[in-house]
């Protein structure tokens, strides 16, 4: 009886290459060509057609919709569907509908996240501030070009910018849009390349005008003095910071703080956060107070909530009795996202390279963009002048004989010969004849040819007035210059966000530790759970309680506002205030520290120390006989982390640790019944906490091991010169009965 197949074998069975005649054949392809060939050319796309904007202050997505709306005639007209806009669109940007209504989003009025927004909207497009605001779909949204557009397409038919094919090669679409201000530096851009990334700050219209024009007067002139500093849609307050701000003109790269806005309202003793920086959302900030009120960081907040409607954002802070604002301020300030920092990567691609400017050579490349294109549109209108001239001048000397050019007409037989026939009777070209031949019949008249003719002088005129531009660059700059003086008064734009120069005294200066400050008593148990007691508790009742099983391990007479370093089996360190420890009473088991501490699972405290300071060393002591000395100030961290990984070595098992305030001599006893005594002040500190220190007693056989280390007066060592070393490392001497003493504890302060 044949055996029955397993349905999972036939199932997972490797198909046979050679099956139905057909081979698998592999082929090895080198990294280096994979990257040339696959990886290079994607890069380049994300790079060049995708990340990065270009002078005028676009990406492509940005700019393929744009001109669509232009074409569709949204500029002066109606709004439409954001459907149909996207729909169309399409027609020059290949992706998914999702991706160019997110784009339309963001250029758009509704959504806030430009100084001057590119598409005027209508519904709901969400908030740039709000995480959670979701804008509604395109169908139910409409839009159309914003008025400023017309700054983008005033010139764009005047052969201004260069058109190329769209992908299918079905239209044209231009390379770049002809703005007559420096919108790269306007509007808010970020993008992230492959290898490279750009972050452009947005600056206010009317400075980047006027220092644009400052510019091309003197190109070293000061900037900082005219273009302050960065301005957002969302408002806020900018830390200034000179040396920074000079830092990131110059070179395109930096940072700067900026703040949240915000009014005390003494009646209702609640606070209104009514502006937050560009970088934060309404959720982020709502998130971070709500974790550090839970944390029992922020006592001062009763409760908070989100008030924001169609007057704008607002979050609103009800504060307990006798909250100082200020104070609550500069902490939320210090540690949540109203204060929060905007890093500057000024990455732009100028004929077709990414290069990385300052807000200097950005002015420069943009000027000399626009003078390229103010030249280009005044040799388009010159050309267009000297067609116009030529026809007139032929149209003068018909004017000579009007009856006769109606006579060569009349007696041309054939109308391919009528133009031959007037070139030949009036000495004009074909382009001046085709024009004659076309003045319909009640034009053919000496008032209308008067007319015409007497438009040469001006046509001359102005022809002249072209090439004096084109011959003098400075006319152009002029011309430049007007333009941007007629942005200014057509778009007004007050400054948004507030410049803060005198913050140092406000934001640097430490804050007042509001934590109470009193004595206090602290137990660790040997498994772990830890006491907080104040004296008056400790001598009502000084009896402390455990766990069956468990005992005192460790004790401290100190302050509230110390610190509490926790030493766990996994090499790491919990940093904690006594503080955030409830005073407790000696009849309760305490806190249990893994579970307080958010420890690993499997993870407890081996040892711990309580420290105001900093100061002093910590001595490790392993099983294999070496010891590590390490400052106790490679545990200060200025982040406040509450975790720090590779605490001390795992080379090793831990068998005791000290707080070493002043040197001593210690005495080491192994399993193996030796004994050695030694000065702390021969141990060198070393600059890594997980170092493997340095041999101290020779462990002889593999099964023993460093069993204790205790300071040589709490020993009944007798005879300690028998036990000290010459050097180390060294195994130790044999212990005398006499000098063994009780069974000594590990682990001990």
């Amino acid at each position: 009886m044949a055996k029955k197949k397993n349905p999972d074998e036939v199932k997972h069975r490797p198909a046979d290459p050679n099956v139905m005649g057909l081979r698998k054949e592999v082929v090895e392809q080198p990294i280096t060509q994979t990257l040339e060939i696959n990886f290079m050319p994607y890069a380049m796309s994300v790079i060049m057609s995708r990340a990065i904007p270009e002078i005028d202050g676009f990406k492509p997505s940005h700019r393929k919709l744009l001109y669509t709306m232009y074409q569709m005639k949204l500029l002066n007209g109606n709004r439409t569907k954001s459907a149909n806009i996207v729909g169309q669109t399409m027609r020059l940007n290949p992706h998914g509908d999702a991706a160019i209504y997110d784009t339309m989003v963001r250029l758009s009025r509704g959504y806030g996240a430009l100084l001057h927004p590119f598409v005027d909207s209508k519904g709901n497009f969400g908030k740039v501030y709000s995480r959670d605001m979701a804008w509604a779909a395109s169908r139910y949204t409409e839009a159309k070009l914003d008025g400023i557009c017309q700054e983008l397409f005033r010139d764009i038919d005047q052969d201004t910018v260069d058109f190329v094919d769209n992908y299918d090669g079905s239209m044209k679409e231009p390379t770049l849009l002809p703005t007559t201000f420096p919108n790269v530096l306007v509007s808010a851009n970020q993008g992230i390349a492959v290898g490279m990334a750009s972050n452009l700050c947005g600056f206010n219209l009317q400075e980047v005008c006027e220092a644009t024009i400052a510019f091309m007067k003197d190109p070293e002139c000061d900037l900082l003095s005219i273009l302050k500093a960065p301005d957002f849609p969302t408002g806020g307050q900018l830390l200034y910071d000179g040396a920074q701000m000079a830092e990131i003109y110059r070179t395109g790269r930096g940072s700067f703080q900026v703040r949240a806005k915000w009014r005390y309202i003494k009646e209702e003793n609640i606070i209104e956060v009514y502006e937050i920086p560009y970088t934060a959302t309404a959720e982020a900030i709502m998130d971070k107070v709500t974790e550090m009120v839970k944390a029992g960081k922020l006592k001062e907040i009763a409760d908070m909530r989100d008030e924001t409607d169609l007057s704008g954002l607002k979050l609103t802070i009800d504060l307990k009795r006798g909250t100082d604002p200020e104070k609550l301020m500069a902490k939320l300030f210090k540690s949540t996202p109203m204060q929060d920092s905007f890093p500057c990567n000024f990455n732009i691609l100028i004929a077709g390279m990414p290069k990385v400017l300052g807000v200097r050579q950005i002015l420069e490349e943009w000027v000399a963009w626009r003078i390229e294109g103010v030249r280009r549109r005044t040799w388009f209108v010159q050309k267009k002048q000297k067609d116009k001239l030529h026809l007139l001048k032929g149209l003068k000397k018909i004017l000579l004989d009007i009856d006769k050019a109606i006579q060569i007409i009349r007696d041309t037989e054939l109308d391919a010969e009528v133009i031959p026939n007037l070139m030949i009777g009036f000495g004009i070209d074909q382009i001046q004849a085709e024009y004659v031949a076309d003045i319909r019949l009640r034009n053919i008249n000496k008032e209308y040819i008067l007319k015409r003719v007497a438009e040469t002088e001006d046509l001359e005129k102005e022809i002249a007035d072209l090439q004096d531009i084109l011959d003098h660059p400075n006319r152009v700059k002029t011309i430049i210059a007007g333009e941007l003086k007629d942005v200014m008064k057509k778009y007004p734009s007050p400054r948004r966000t507030e410049i803060i120069y005198e913050f140092q005294t406000a934001v640097e200066e430490e804050t007042e530790d509001d934590t109470p400050d009193y004595p206090v008593h602290v137990f660790l148990s040997k498994e772990g759970y830890l006491k907080k007691i104040t004296p008056q508790s400790l001598r009502m009742a000084s009896d402390q309680k455990y766990k069956e099983g468990d005992g005192p391990s460790q004790y401290w007479e100190s302050t509230n506002r110390a610190e509490l370093l926790v030493f766990t089996n996994q090499q790491q360190c919990y940093k904690t205030r006594l503080a955030d420890f409830d005073d407790a009473k000696a009849s309760v088991l305490g806190d249990y520290l893994p579970t307080k501490l958010a420890m690993d699972p499997g993870e407890t405290a081996v040892w711990a120390l309580v420290t105001t300071d900093y100061s002093g060393h910590l001595l490790f002591f392993f099983a294999n006989g070496k010891a590590a000395r390490v400052e106790l100030a490679a545990y200060q961290t200025q982040t406040r982390r509450k975790k720090l990984a590779n605490a001390y070595s795992d080379k090793s098992p831990l068998v005791a640790a000290y707080h070493l305030k002043e040197d001593m001599e210690l005495a080491l006893t192994s399993t193996e019944g030796r004994c050695l005594v030694f000065h702390t002040a021969v141990l060198a500190p070393k600059t890594t906490r997980n170092t493997q220190g340095v041999g101290v007693m020779t462990i002889k056989k593999e099964k023993h091991h460093l069993e204790s280390v205790r300071p040589l007066g709490e020993t009944a060592i007798q005879d300690a010169a028998r036990y000290r070393a010459r050097s180390l490392p060294v195994a130790g001497s044999i212990l005398k009965p006499e000098d063994r003493g009780e069974k000594q504890l590990s682990l001990l302060e």
